[in-house]
């Protein structure tokens, strides 16, 4: 008779083998160990650790461990079904692979000759031959039939594989995203079920144009919806390839079409002004620096310099533009590098110029609810969306420093230096910031103006922001006779719920001397600036000029979590690839 040790403390199942050196770990382990022919001849010696002597394991415990040995059965009778299907499965594939290699797929030249078409363009080919070339967007295989969904990029194509068409090697090695021309014939979808555009291409002759991987580099593989977003970042140019990224991209196009035939409409010419610039809008410290043929110069922050030289002679202007701020930010709103949609304004007063960014942004929006493509795009990524009313709230900067106030809506506290004062947190032991009432002078933050945004939930105009907090060119307010306290700007920001802050704008300083005075000031050289100067020089005029941030729109319009989502390839600190 054979004895099998256990110990429940040191011995181990996998690789132990019931002997006193190798002993099992568990008594229900060491009864499916024994074969069933040995079963009434082997005894079970049991103990709880080293320190304790072996013993015949109790009735109970005999008990519960063959019942754990059934269910162990039970588990390696599966895998081994598991693995015999597998193989099945695997050797009906080569026979499959072997057997397809046989087959040639000709086009027969006795059809009609196809008529070669993108997807977008198929619905007045419904009942006739196509060629509609693509990739791969998905697969389904259903018995004999292979179901393909296509994308060309202009839209998708549901197409069926029957016969040999669907048997040919090709076929039978299939992957997602590769590249194929498929010819067949455009039918309709039976009533009650759907496709995409409603019909679906019936495939006679179709042949592999550039084959995709499979196994560990298959797309999926590479890249899905839990994928690290650092990940998604560095496999940019296959996330575009997903629904939803080339919706939203899709919708940027749109977006940008809507724009222009705004500004069309309002009377605005686009002009192209240069990136490689030698002076500054919105301060030094956001400029990324580099030599140009041994001379300093910079990346634009902002076109609005250019776009007013061009009042005189083209009228009222816009541009969309790249525009570049070195700022170490990593927040979800911001980028490093951005499309800028900038517009200048001739013989305007600043009531003028928040009407007529309300009316661009409304009408831009209105262009795209009524094209019905459009609308099913941003139906499709923001469900909810409504298109803002009329008129926008208007709001000064010392009303929204007092609303702020009411609601409890506080800002860390600062030292002279501009450093945050904390304090450690009695229960957390953490350094946490120091929270204060905000005060007329404050840069109101990112974080403050969404959550007063998403309270108010609609548009709001914040104007009139202090000078000391806004650029040089920026046009004071008129003071009261014996007005005291800060000098406010004809400045304004608007702000959408979810995003914050999406066009930043004022009226400028339309006298001369009143600009030399501000260079002086700002400790501006304005000798670089000679050509701006000269703009006051000869025939002044009250103007005024914005920016709106395209990926911050967007974001507001196809509610996406960060801006990144609505840039081609985003740029932000620390990446520039793809």
């Amino acid at each position: 008779m054979s004895t099998i040790y256990i110990d429940q403390t040191s011995g181990v199942d996998a690789s132990g083998n019931g002997t006193v050196d190798q002993p099992y770990q568990s008594l229900a382990f060491a009864l499916f160990s024994t074969p069933t022919t040995e079963a009434e001849t082997t005894q079970y010696q049991i103990r709880k650790d080293a320190d304790a002597a072996y013993d015949v394991p109790t009735q109970s415990a005999t008990k519960k461990a063959k019942k754990d040995a059934q269910g162990l059965e039970k588990k390696r009778l599966k895998a081994q079904a598991e693995e015999r299907e597998l193989k099945e499965k695997a050797e009906k594939r080569e026979r499959r692979l072997q057997e397809s290699k046989k087959i040639v797929l000709t086009e027969d030249s006795s059809l009609p000759k196809p008529v070669k078409s993108k997807i977008v363009k198929l619905e007045s080919l419904r009942g006739q031959r196509v060629r509609v070339s693509g990739w791969v967007h998905r697969r389904r295989d259903q018995q004999e039939i292979t179901f393909i969904v296509l994308r060309d990029g202009t839209g998708y194509l549901q197409a069926v594989l029957t016969g040999d068409a669907n048997k040919t090697y090709d076929a039978v090695t299939l992957q997602l995203e590769a590249s194929v021309e498929l010819t067949g014939t455009l039918k309709a979808v039976p009533e009650g079920q759907r496709a995409p555009g409603g019909h679906e291409l019936v495939v006679d002759y179709w042949r592999v144009l550039g084959a995709a991987p499979g196994a560990e580099e298959a797309f999926t593989n590479r890249l899905n919806e839990q994928s690290d977003p650092s990940i998604l970042a560095d496999l940019r140019h296959l996330v575009l390839r997903g629904e939803t990224a080339s919706s939203v991209l899709r919708l940027r196009a749109a977006l940008l079409s809507a724009f222009r035939q705004s500004y069309a409409d309002n009377d605005l010419l686009e002009v192209t002004p240069p990136c490689l610039v030698q002076t500054q809008v919105e301060g030094g410290a956001t400029l990324f620096k580099f030599d140009y043929y041994g001379q300093p110069a910079f990346l634009t922050q902002s076109s609005q310099l250019y776009l007013e030289t061009c009042l005189p002679s083209l009228g009222d202007v816009f541009c969309v533009q790249e525009s570049f701020r070195a700022e170490n930010s990593h927040t979800r709103r911001h980028l490093s590098e951005y499309t800028h949609l900038e517009a200048e304004l001739a013989f305007i007063t600043f009531d003028d110029l928040m009407t007529h960014i309300e009316a661009i942004i409304c009408e831009t929006v209105d262009k795209l609810l009524v094209n019905p493509a459009t609308a099913a795009l941003i139906k499709t990524l923001n469900p909810h969306f409504k298109a803002p009313s009329r008129p926008f709230m208007r709001m000064p900067y010392a009303s929204a420093i007092a609303w702020l106030n009411e609601h409890k809506i506080q800002r860390p506290a600062e030292d002279a230096d501009g450093n945050v004062i904390t304090k450690k947190d009695e229960q957390t032991g953490k350094d946490e910031p120091v929270m204060v009432d905000h005060e007329i002078g404050d840069d109101i933050a990112e974080a403050a103006e969404r959550q007063m945004t998403d309270i108010i939930a609609a548009p709001i105009f914040l104007y009139g922001f202090p000078a000391e907090l806004k650029a040089f060119y920026m046009q004071k307010m008129p003071r009261q006779e014996g007005e005291q306290g800060p000098v406010y700007t004809e400045s304004c920001d608007l702000l959408m719920p979810g995003v914050g802050e999406i066009v930043g704008g004022s009226m400028r300083i339309a006298d001369m001397e009143e600009l030399l005075a501000a260079y002086k000031r700002e400790g501006i050289d304005p000798a670089p600036y000679y050509w701006f100067t000269d703009q006051r020089k000869y025939g002044t005029c009250q103007h005024g000029g914005y920016g709106l941030g395209v990926e911050r729109f967007l974001a507001w319009l196809a509610n996406r979590f960060t801006v990144r989502e609505c840039s081609l390839y985003p740029r932000w600190p620390g990446r520039a690839t793809p």
